[in-house]
């Protein structure tokens, strides 16, 4: 071959690279997720570099700053008109700032700020060998009841690596709701799950149970996001695009240009109705939705109780938004396919949720049921398919997020010689013995019923009024009846605590330090204010309920 041939396979070669646009990346409207991003990675040189004596303050001290310096900057974000009239793709392409986006991340931060108080308790348990601890590990590798582990919680160990891991799940929760193509979504999704799966093995107590719940939860997880990697395949099978907006109107017929192969593959629905299942049933896996439950129970009651109460609230909010944009933005031209099922999958989830909480003994598990069970009303919402199911769906995660966070967190006061005593059969006479702590806890389970003046009962008002108007009235119906289901159990809890004699080998209430008393506080607040006056928060609601498209 001459040279000059050689030399033209170069060039034609090389003409269509020079057309490659160089990244645009708006760093201001992504800042909140990059200072979190940042805060992680210089967590992790901490480990790596400040003596173990310091580094539980350096990370708490870089958390906090972190958390409030970007939930400062999603409030500056929203001020500066990104949550309306601003509101855009950034990223190219990769990432909506929107109403529901900023509104969801804020409410996720909040939330994250609250749960790293109780992370950071460590006057909960006795002191060991003149150090005090916290809920985690002394040396996470060390295997359960051996020597090095004993030596260990000698030397004084503690697990600091847990703030680094909160902050790359915070970061991975930030872009869960707010992506704008599949990558970016599953990204994310892998980027909150796997820190999760860690920080649920790391208990000081109960380790072995610990370490079962994470295996539990780290393989059904794997499981749940393989289904949700092949629906995206699916979808690019059927769209030839992973941005949502493309997809969307593919999905309409409205796209642009359809080009011979994008006709091929439009005429094969099952492509469409496949992909999208198994992506919604990735997400209906994270937010805990029956017959996806199955993990809920089993990782609640194993995990840290810290963890716990991070996972179910923060986890929550970050999946039902990502399940928002998907079904909203993505597949609003698929509303009468998707609707009949997702009715089903409410129903079985509210009554499934309410019926088996009823039999459980242990306080964490009858917690997992009812996060279950308000899963199920969180999706009447959904299924409104209105303006209004928006909204009312983002004040339920706000309101829901700070009273998971503060129940769990007076989980952690009640303790017996074993660690936490989360059998119900050891919270009899609690009120008694410390009536502050069950009257606190008392307010959190009116909450969860939903009983007026609670924030429970505002959030499920405002999901079943927009589920009524969208044409779900059955669905509120079963709705109000699994409701009465679930305060059956909720005040059987309260009669137990108030009204039983006091065991006299009955476990402690632990006096914590003021980063515990602040997240339960918060949580009591925010219940009542929700409860008490909740118009400001629903408007805003309101004004954040507009997806870009």
């Amino acid at each position: 071959m001459s040279a000059s041939a050689v030399h033209s396979l170069w060039a034609t070669a090389a003409d269509p690279i020079s057309k490659i646009d160089t990244p645009k990346i708006e760093y201001a409207q992504l800042s909140p997720t990059l200072i979190v991003v940042g805060a992680a990675i210089v967590g992790v040189l901490i480990e790596a570099v400040v003596p173990r004596k310091s580094r539980y303050y350096a990370q708490v001290f870089v958390a906090v700053v972190a958390l409030i310096a970007s939930f400062a900057a999603v409030v500056a974000l929203a001020a500066g008109g990104y949550a309306t009239t601003k509101s855009g793709i950034a990223a190219m392409g990769a990432i909506a700032v929107d109403g529901p986006a900023l509104f969801l991340q804020g409410t996720i931060l909040l939330t994250a700020i609250v749960g790293l108080f109780t992370f950071a308790e460590r006057r909960l348990d006795p002191a060991a060998h003149g150090n005090r601890v916290d809920s985690f590990a002394a040396q996470a590798a060390s295997v359960p009841g051996s020597d090095s582990e004993k030596a260990a919680v000698k030397a004084g160990f503690t697990t600091t690596e847990v703030f680094p891991l909160l902050m790359f799940a915070v970061a991975g929760m930030l872009i869960f709701p707010s992506a704008n193509d599949l990558l970016t979504l599953f990204i994310a999704l892998e980027v909150f799950s796997l820190p999760l799966y860690l920080m649920c093995a790391l208990a000081r107590r109960k380790r072995l149970m610990s370490q079962e719940a994470a295996v539990k939860y780290f393989l059904l997880g794997a499981f749940a996001s393989a289904f949700t990697l092949f629906g995206i395949a699916l979808l690019y099978g059927y769209a030839g695009s992973v941005s949502y907006g493309t997809i969307a109107r593919v999905v309409d017929g409205t796209v642009a240009e359809v080009t011979p192969a994008l006709a091929n593959t439009m005429g094969n629905d099952a492509l469409l109705l496949v992909g999208a299942a198994l992506i919604v049933m990735g997400l209906l896996f994270k937010v805990g939705a029956v017959p996806f439950h199955m993990w809920t129970p089993d990782v609640y009651q194993g995990a840290p109780t810290p963890v716990t109460g991070f996972m179910a609230a923060a986890t929550k909010v970050a999946a039902f938004g990502a399940l928002l944009r998907i079904l909203y933005v993505v597949l609003p031209g698929l509303r009468w396919d998707w609707r009949p099922v997702m009715w089903a999958v409410a129903i079985v989830t509210m009554l499934g949720g309410a019926i088996i909480a009823i039999t459980q003994t242990d306080i964490k598990r009858l917690l997992a049921y009812s996060s279950i069970a308000h899963a199920g009303f969180i999706l009447a919402g959904v299924i409104a398919t209105t303006p209004d199911g928006v909204s009312s769906v983002l004040f339920y995660l706000g309101a829901y997020s700070f009273v998971t966070i503060g129940a769990f967190a007076v989980v952690t006061l009640v303790r017996d010689a074993g660690g936490e005593a989360t059998h119900l059969s050891k919270w009899a006479g609690l009120g008694r013995r410390s009536p502050l702590v069950a009257a606190v806890f008392a307010v959190f389970l009116l909450a969860f019923a939903g009983i007026p003046l609670t924030s429970g009962f505002a959030g499920k008002f405002a999901v079943f009024k927009a589920a009524a108007e969208g044409g779900a009235a059955p669905l509120v119906v079963v709705g109000v009846i699994s409701s009465a289901i679930a305060a059956f159990f909720y005040i059987r809890v309260i009669v137990l605590m108030f009204f039983s004699e006091p065991r006299p080998e009955g476990p402690t209430v632990a006096v914590p330090s003021p980063l515990t008393m602040t997240a339960i506080g918060v949580g009591v607040a925010v219940t009542l204010v929700l409860g008490v006056a909740p118009q400001y928060f629903l408007d805003l609601a309101s004004q954040a309920g507009v997806f870009v498209r």
